[in-house]
């Protein structure tokens, strides 16, 4: 079971979007087989290559939908302004989304708005996102201009030798058709101020130079999947735990040959570096691609008096978490 939460009130921080048409689109599997005659006729049908995409040699078993649909129609006029919440609820397929022809106007990642941590640049301009399983992505999207054909597809990502296979695909197209939905949010809006949370650079420099106040290892082997050499078990206690009130520096490592996102609950957290290399643009995310053979460095937020309680991290790749790459933290 999959969907997607909203919680209103972004229009706080970039207040254009009132009054724009929303979109949620949520992004699905539909299992295809390879001995099935259907199966090729859907691939065909969404333009999945016939070469294979990166290292993995496997045969696609599954293709995106969204909002339960193949390839369906988007309603957006040539010029049009539109805002777009898509989330990637697929439990293995990672999402590399682009437009034919067009910028995504990005304004939020992971449900934080882009403004909350610095508010002089509230949207940043990208000609792809990739989201992973649990990403989650917000933008504003302008309609192709008249004549012009343009399609929402993913492109092809490489997960590594022992990966699944994540082929190219077009998941919808827009047309410039009629549509009977309100063009506006009506009721959505959320007249408060914003409120901003800029943090100091010398905190923040402060943090990520500290040597890791917690490292998290993936590793597997035919056997499961780990988190610093254990299985989750529902019984297990937290294995590490938390004083709510300040920022920490995690790092988690990838030991294998595959690309594992890390997700934690409750609170983001900023990626600084990947593999030692510090980003030029950190973001702040609650999922995270952990590359092959590397690792991520990360600013956990853990300031928010609300977080409560025993929690989870893990990878968010269903069947690696459910062979037992997960594990409890406990938040006092």
């Amino acid at each position: 079971m999959s969907g997607a939460i909203v919680i209103d009130g972004i229009e706080r921080y970039v207040p254009e979007l009132q009054h724009m048409r929303e979109r949620i689109l949520v992004l699905r599997d539909q299992v295809i087989s390879k001995d099935d005659p259907a199966s090729a006729e859907l691939m065909g049908a969404v333009d999945v290559p016939k070469e294979p995409c990166g290292e993995s040699t496997d045969t696609p078993g599954r293709l995106f939908t969204v909002n339960g649909d193949v390839r369906p129609q988007i309603a957006i006029a040539p010029g049009e302004r539109q805002f777009w919440r898509i989330v990637n609820a697929s439990p293995d397929l990672y999402a590399d989304l682009q437009v034919d022809g067009e910028q995504l106007e990005i304004v939020a990642l992971d449900g934080m708005p882009l403004a909350y941590h610095d508010p002089t640049h509230p949207l940043k301009y990208a000609s792809h996102i990739l989201l992973p399983p649990a990403g989650r992505v917000e933008a504003i999207l302008t309609g192709p201009k008249r004549h012009s054909r343009a399609s929402l597809r993913t492109n092809c990502f490489d997960t590594g030798r022992d990966g699944d296979p994540n082929p190219a695909m077009v998941l919808a197209d827009l047309v410039n058709i009629r549509e009977a939905a309100p063009r506006h949010r009506e009721g959505h809006f959320d007249a408060r101020p914003p409120a901003p949370h800029s943090l100091s650079p010398a905190m923040m420099a402060g943090v990520e130079g500290s040597p890791p106040d917690f490292v998290v290892h993936f590793t597997e082997d035919k056997k499961g999947f780990y988190i610093n050499g254990r299985k989750y078990s529902p019984t297990d206690p937290p294995m590490t735990t938390v004083l709510i009130g300040a920022f920490h520096h995690w790092r988690v490592t990838n030991e294998t040959f595959e690309v594992h996102p890390f997700h934690i609950h409750q609170v983001h957290f900023l990626i600084y570096a990947e593999s030692g290399v510090r980003l030029q643009s950190p973001e702040w995310l609650d999922t995270v691609n952990v590359p092959v053979q590397g690792s991520v460095d990360l600013m956990m937020d853990f300031t928010d008096p609300i977080i409560r309680g025993v929690s989870v991290f893990h990878c968010h790749l269903l069947s690696h978490e459910d062979k037992g790459m997960m594990a409890k933290i406990l938040f006092k």
